[in-house]
């Protein structure tokens, strides 16, 4: 079964030209949380999804994957 992409972290981050180390750094995460997210292997929560975006400064839409 082919893994479901719910998010665009990782390409934000490369869009942006921030590494996942420095994002977990600055919300005070692990390395391997802000990897599990990039890899959608887990997804952060509504609150953590503001913080990125807020980071990032760009909407928080940006950070998720269109349904459309």
């Amino acid at each position: 079964m082919d893994k479901i992409n719910y998010n665009r972290i990782k390409a934000v981050l490369a869009e942006n030209n921030v590494s996942s180390k420095e994002l977990a750094k600055h919300l005070d995460k692990t390395e391997s949380t802000v990897s599990r997210w990039c890899t959608n292997d887990v997804q952060p929560s509504i609150e953590v999804f503001h913080q990125i975006a807020k980071f990032l400064d760009v909407d928080v839409r940006e950070l998720l994957v269109s349904t459309k």
